[in-house]
């Protein structure tokens, strides 16, 4: 199957050249013409090519084909992004053009906004379970906060699923891959009443265990992960029309193995592992006193056992003068994971996650429903947040009683915004936008300590934030099919606490990113090809980094902190093109450069030797690091090629898509992670007159060798590092009915 799918793969472009062959059909001559994306992304209904901001979407169906099936993968198929899970976490971390955090704790807000249908995620471990029945995804790059529910920094990703349809409708995909692992996606759609459609989808995931323990052969990778969602649209009235969405997701999966990138002594000194020389060894062991704090059995692999329930109402009504939007949602999410960082049956970096979450949120936007020479929008959101929980860990060390961090955190935000677009002239627009946001933090800690030592009194921390950003720029269209545009914004992302160490929590402070940016978007060649492009810009302020601090009386601690001043620039191309009537190539490349501009850093080392080993720790020394370049990936290119074609009454397709991420040097480790390629493929068929498709496809087709992070955690002078998955093959169903 390997075989036949890398043919597949170098034989598109040869089914393009010989596309006139006799024995072969080619679709309909309309399809040379690049249809207009309807997207939401400024709360209205717009042509992507009609939105003057650096925007990215992929529907539904090349989601499929291009293998993003949860949150992290988006990363894959848009330009300037990066979506990773620090150590194997189940908690994905979202950077768009560098701006995101890099850590594993649930507490602290997003730089990107993740909303789904509208709905904002503030915490982005409740979103591992969001993808599935999705009708496209939009991603915004660039702050934004006067159109959206939360104001972020980075940009936001709107993650819109399929809603119910009049028309009844089912249908269903079925995977079988490398590993035994199967996936099975299915929905049914349609009317129940005159005024009343519904939809119900779910999506069930198995199987996949690539990984061993190097020790007892055990597997370890299996995903266990299942999810339902259904919608109802009511039309209340001729008027208003009332969207009532839940979903409910269970994540039981295997956690990541880590990797050894160099030999490994335990810390008793009776065991020396060699370095793994595959991605595919790893090992691990729960200790008796983890188990027992976790719930789990003595036996049981690293790994999740997360649930949420989301439960949200969206309310839309024509007042004949403006249209009034109302979403209400509440969110519940359960974390329960165990990791294993230092890879081996030694408890010498283990860490147990637990967390209770809470949000509630309300929006209303009240918006002009004419499109005439001024469209305006003015809105609200309240947000009520709570997160309890903390981790438990077992570190090298003599004592290896637990470490437990507990806390307890509350959040409330208030913001109002509007955003609006004036056209002077037929051709040339101007568009405004503020927001005004003030937010509450608190956390409560007793404190990190070792479980034989009693807790200590509990302490609360607070921050708040009242900030106004806003977006003004201008928009020129040359003619029907180009348009230009530039513009400055301002974008605020929240503080927060760091939660590695409770006796650190003291709040970090809000970033904030001045953003300035020009574009165009076009239609070529009797709109067979698509361009679009951007540059940028970022005045970069109080950048929230993984730091140190000193304690006079307790030494060294890990911070998140602030640096003063920091620089990003770079750009965006996005192109696709259908050259003749079957072929469609696309490809995107982004391109971004930073570093620090005004920042004084503590020297860990420095400071340790100028102080006695048991403190006080009076002398700090720091170290000016103006003109390090930031942590990211500078370039990357992306790109996919796929044709159809007819023969004998049968439709047939062949895709493969790609993906370049440059080297990115890994702080934590002192390294760097190098560049790698990633490139998948799909072969499928069906007849030409029915609903049903038989495929192929390849993940990872040249089975590149690559890790996500790297880190120290247990000591090791080459640190351990997480892994990905080789190459993958399998087959898929689809049908629809």
């Amino acid at each position: 199957m390997q075989r036949l799918l890398v043919g597949a793969s170098s034989a598109i472009l040869a089914f393009a050249i010989a596309q006139t062959a006799a024995a072969e059909t080619p679709v309909a001559a309309d399809t040379t013409v690049l249809e207009d994306i309807v997207v939401t992304a400024q709360r209205r209904a717009q042509s992507s090519q009609d939105v003057g901001v650096a925007l990215s979407v992929i529907g539904g169906e090349a989601l499929q084909e291009k293998g993003v099936n949860v949150v992290n993968d988006i990363e894959n198929v848009v330009p300037n992004m990066e979506v990773d899970s620090q150590f194997g976490s189940g908690q994905p971390q979202f950077r768009i053009r560098g701006i995101g955090a890099r850590e594993y704790s649930s507490n602290n807000a997003s730089t990107v906004g993740i909303y789904v249908d509208e709905v904002a995620h503030p915490y982005t471990i409740t979103t591992q379970g969001a993808m599935f029945d999705v009708s496209r995804i939009e991603v915004l790059r660039g702050p934004q906060g006067t159109l959206y529910g939360r104001n972020t920094t980075g940009g936001a990703v709107n993650i819109i699923t399929n809603a119910p349809t009049a028309e009844r409708h089912a249908g269903f995909s079925a995977e079988y891959g490398s590993y035994d692992r199967h996936r099975l996606e299915g929905y049914v759609s349609g009317e129940i009443n005159p005024v009343l459609l519904g939809r119900l989808a779910a999506v069930t995931e198995q199987g996949g265990a690539w990984q061993y323990h190097r020790d007892t052969g055990q597997s370890l990778g299996d995903a266990d992960k299942t999810a339902i969602r259904g919608r109802l649209t009511w039309l209340a009235t001729p008027d208003v029309t009332v969207d009532l969405s839940a979903t409910y997701m269970r994540d039981k999966s295997d956690g990541l193995g880590m990797r050894l990138r160099g030999p490994y002594t335990s810390f008793d000194g009776r065991v020396t592992y060699p370095t793994d020389t595959s991605r595919r060894i790893t090992g691990w062991q729960l200790s008796p006193q983890m188990a027992a704090v976790s719930g789990r059995s003595l036996g049981s692999k690293p790994g999740r056992d997360n649930d949420g329930f989301d439960l949200n109402v969206r309310v839309q009504a024509d007042l004949g003068w403006a249209q009034l939007n109302s979403i209400t949602a509440h969110q519940t999410f359960s974390r329960s994971e165990y990791n294993d960082w230092d890879g081996t049956r030694f408890h010498e970096s283990d860490v147990y996650f637990y967390n209770d979450l809470k949000v509630f949120s309300q929006e209303l936007r009240l918006s002009s429903k004419d499109e005439g020479r001024l469209n305006w929008m003015v809105g609200g959101h309240y947000a009520d947040e709570s997160l309890d929980g903390g981790f438990y860990t077992e570190f090298r060390g003599a004592n290896t009683n637990l470490i437990n961090t507990p806390y307890d955190q509350n959040v409330e935000a208030v913001g109002v915004f509007t955003h609006n677009s004036f056209e002077l002239t037929d051709k040339f627009s101007l568009i405004a936008g503020l927001r005004y946001e003030h937010e509450d933090r608190s956390l409560t800690t007793s404190g990190t300590r070792r479980l034989n030592v009693p807790e200590g009194p509990s302490v609360t921390y607070e921050t708040s934030l009242s900030e106004v950003s806003g977006r003004f720029g201008a928009e020129y269209r040359l003619n029907p099919d180009a348009l230009l545009y530039a513009s400055v914004a301002r974008g605020v992302k929240s503080g927060g606490f760091t939660t590695y160490n409770g006796t650190s929590a003291t709040p970090f402070k809000p970033e904030i990113v001045i953003s300035y940016e020009a574009g165009f978007k076009s239609d070529l060649f009797d709109r067979r090809l698509r361009l679009n492009g951007a540059v940028f810009f970022y005045d970069y302020q109080d950048q929230q980094i993984q730091g140190l601090e000193y304690d006079r009386e307790s030494g060294r601690r890990g911070k998140i902190t602030n640096v003063p001043k920091s620089e990003i620039y770079g750009g965006e191309l996005e192109m696709t093109w259908t050259p003749f009537s079957g072929l469609t190539i696309s490809q995107n490349v982004g391109y971004k450069k930073g570093k620090y501009t005004e920042y004084f850093a503590i020297d860990g080392a420095a400071t340790d030797a100028a102080n006695p080993v048991d403190g006080p720790w009076d002398i700090i020394i720091a170290n000016d690091r103006s003109g390090e370049p930031l942590q990211f990936p500078e370039l990357n290119y992306g790109g996919s090629v796929s044709y159809d074609w007819r023969i004998g009454g049968y439709a047939f397709r062949a895709e493969t898509n790609y993906n370049y991420r440059d080297a990115i040097y890994n702080a934590s480790s002192d390294s760097v992670l190098p560049s790698y390629w990633l490139v998948n493929a799909n072969l499928s068929m069906g007849p030409a007159d029915s609903d049903w498709r038989v495929g192929l496809w390849a993940r990872n087709l040249l089975d590149k060798d690559y890790e996500e992070t790297r880190n120290g955690f247990n000591g090791s002078a080459r640190p351990t590092a997480s892994p990905s998955i080789g190459r993958t093959v399998g087959v898929r169903l689809t049908a629809e009915f």
